[in-house]
């Protein structure tokens, strides 16, 4: 018989809190080839992550892929490295702790923020584990992927789902799976974008780069790339541009497999001996920098579009924790935990802890031990 965690041990009259789960992808914790190693089996043995038959995929990953790529990974990984570690997890963090500044203000009651990765660490078990030890009772999960994708939404739910599976007492649950179109998301990046204009100056044409997909994703039904192309037309008409202005390319491609189109690489090649003298690429469907925007694009592919005769290629940064990344954020949290106690302006931390003693107080009456 399976056994279930039961600890800490049910109490009448604890009090019930509000949890949210941010979560990103994930990061190796070290720029070294043993720790890329580590990284890319779990990320790249996810089924949701790459869909070959299980048998020949793990000879595949086993046999050529975890011998060659992670030396060059943990070199691209180098490059960008902090004193905090990953900017990935740095960017994370920063997010994280912003939100819970913000929201233990606009929420009622005990709000609990935590950070976790779909892989590595900080894993989503152990923020489930930080969250069911500090009370929580509800559950908002927010993975932090405007577009939705079975590649990585997906992946969220699956680990969040493996890890409840061994609770006895499950937490009510809501889960976020995408905001592309969402009006603040939409304002944060298009005001993003304006600032970098004013302090550098306006390239050429602005290029939209998402992060690819196999089209035989798309063609099993993800929506993700059809949200990638809603979320740059919407912020390219909220930046008033003409249609020859920007454009939209994916991005990071691998295998032989056909991936969505254009390319990002191929497109800075083509532009780059248009001689253009500046262009600017921004990525929508990062909520914070990391290896695919601050090595791929902004050194990579700049030298690139540099090499193939263009001038200069200008990387917009993510919106990490700017704080209209962060008010847009807290507002989806907010609308997402509508119904539940902490919503409700009536509800008040003192009044909950009154009926919390009487609530006490009846069930020891009844005979209770707790």
């Amino acid at each position: 018989m399976p056994t279930f965690e039961s600890s800490p041990q049910y109490e009448h009259g604890v009090p019930e809190s509000l949890g949210v789960l941010l979560v990103n992808v994930g990061t190796p914790d070290a720029p070294t080839p043993a720790a890329v190693r580590r990284f890319l089996r779990q990320f790249l043995g996810d089924p949701r992550v790459v869909e070959y038959p299980r048998a020949l995929w793990w000879l595949v990953l086993n046999c050529v892929i975890l011998l060659i790529r992670p030396p060059r990974s943990a070199r691209a990984y180098q490059q960008i490295w902090t004193e905090r570690g990953s900017p990935l997890l740095l960017h994370s963090e920063d997010v994280a702790s912003a939100v819970q500044n913000q929201v233990s203000g606009r929420l009622s009651g005990v709000t609990h923020v935590e950070l976790a990765m779909t892989y590595g660490n900080p894993s989503i078990g152990s923020g489930l584990d930080r969250l069911h030890a500090a009370g929580v009772r509800r559950i908002i999960v927010l993975p932090l992927y405007p577009q939705y994708s079975g590649t990585t939404t997906a992946a969220v739910f699956d680990s969040v789902s493996a890890a409840l599976k061994k609770r006895r007492w499950i937490p009510e649950l809501r889960m976020i799976n995408h905001y592309h179109d969402a009006t603040g998301y939409i304002a944060a990046h298009a005001a993003n974008i304006r600032d970098h204009w004013e302090q550098n100056g306006k390239g050429d044409k602005l290029i939209f780069s998402f992060h690819g997909l196999p089209i035989s994703t798309v063609e099993k039904g993800d929506p993700y790339y059809c949200q990638c192309q809603k979320t740059a037309r919407l912020i390219s008409a909220s930046l008033d541009l003409d249609d020859d202005n920007w454009m939209i390319t994916f991005q990071s491609r691998v295998g032989r497999e056909k991936w969505l189109q254009p390319s990002t690489d191929d497109v800075l090649g083509e532009l780059g001996r248009d001689n253009l003298a500046r262009i600017d690429v921004v990525c929508p469907g990062f909520a914070v920098d990391c290896l695919e925007t601050l090595e791929e694009i902004a050194i990579r592919y700049a030298g690139l579009f540099t090499e193939s005769g263009g001038g200069v290629l200008s990387y917009i940064p993510a919106l990490n924790a700017r704080d209209d990344h962060i008010a847009f954020l807290v507002r989806l949290i907010e609308r997402n935990a509508g119904g539940w106690p902490e919503s409700s302006p009536d509800w008040t931390a003192s009044e909950a802890g009154q009926e919390l003693d009487k609530s006490r107080q009846r069930a020891r009456a009844a005979g209770a031990s707790q």
